[in-house]
């Protein structure tokens, strides 16, 4: 099937010239406002655009090494991951927000939250050069203060909160494998299982089936139950990073940087639909909440790709 026929290219938003090296990083959207935001690692800062408008509508500053962004849409909170200073910041939706930040473990990225009990799971990627570096951070929103440190055996990279199991689940790179963290005693790694393909990176969750979709650098996309249990491979375009499932209409889109495209997949069946041509480098993107459209991360001209989503 035609990518045209699957995505279809709407329009560019022009955003901030990078200031340094780096592009961006993962995005995320407010679903009260439609407003788009994501980490723009290169200009430490993260970038907030509106998709009807088209166009760049105001930055958060002063966030150093802005990697992971996560929206929670029920608490009304913008948290992002900042690696270069090893804290994480939060704050509210909109312009000239008052941000307040946590130190936690040594660089921040994959982030999850968990609305019910008001805390932060943080992976933190870690440095090989420091022992012990690769942890898990708790925190919790009220207070802003640290619950918990949880070592895990390797590099983490992104996680997802399960809430009708009450469970974090958290990729490791290497050794590759899911940990899984019990949101009621989130001080220990309760389980975890290996995933058969090297480097565990983009994750997801399909609530209503209990499949993760965990996207490997390996160039495969490994779909598992919560469990652990292998229920299907596929072949990807490239390494992946983000990923994103489309609850709505269940399609699920995987970010390729090189060569550049969104791979596409009906969840169903687990076909692959198409793999859409968007720019080498472009590794990240973000869904808006009804599934109707893509917005994909040019870093090669610092803007973003809108793009609609074509139901057959």
């Amino acid at each position: 099937m035609p990518s045209s026929s699957i995505l279809r290219h709407i329009r560019y938003v022009e955003l901030p010239k990078h200031a340094a090296c780096g592009g961006f990083d993962h995005a995320a959207v407010h679903a009260a406002s439609g407003q788009v935001y994501v980490a723009h690692t290169a200009n430490n800062a993260v970038d907030v655009f509106d998709p009807a408008s088209g166009r760049h509508s105001f930055s958060v500053p002063r966030l150093p090494g802005v990697a992971g962004l996560l929206v929670s849409d029920e608490a009304q909170l913008i948290i992002t991951a900042n690696r270069a200073e090893n804290t994480i910041a939060i704050f509210r939706p909109g312009p000239r927000p008052e941000v307040s930040k946590v130190a936690v473990g040594v660089r921040p990225n994959g982030l999850a939250y968990d609305n019910g009990r008001g805390q932060i799971l943080i992976a933190n990627v870690g440095d090989p050069a420091i022992f012990g570096s690769h942890t898990l951070t708790v925190v919790a929103v009220d207070g802003r203060a640290v619950r918990a440190q949880i070592s895990v055996p390797g590099r983490t990279r992104w996680a997802v909160f399960d809430p009708e199991a009450q469970v974090f689940y958290v990729n490791i790179a290497d050794p590759a494998q899911i940990v899984v963290v019990d949101a009621r005693q989130p001080d220990r790694i309760a389980r975890g299982f290996a995933v058969p393909s090297a480097g565990p990176h983009g994750l997801d969750l399909d609530f209503d089936t209990h499949r993760l979709f965990c996207a490997c650098d390996s160039g495969e996309l490994i779909t598992l139950d919560a469990h652990g249990k292998i229920l299907g491979q596929n072949l990807l375009s490239g390494a992946p990073d983000v990923v994103f499932f489309d609850r709505v209409h269940k399609r699920l889109y995987v970010a390729v940087g090189d060569p550049g495209t969104i791979d596409v997949f009906d969840t169903k069946s687990m076909e692959k639909l198409a793999s859409v041509a968007t720019e080498k480098g472009a590794h990240t993107f973000a869904l808006a909440p009804d599934g109707e459209q893509i917005y994909a991360f040019l870093p090669a001209n610092h803007r973003a790709a809108i793009y609609e989503a074509v139901r057959t």
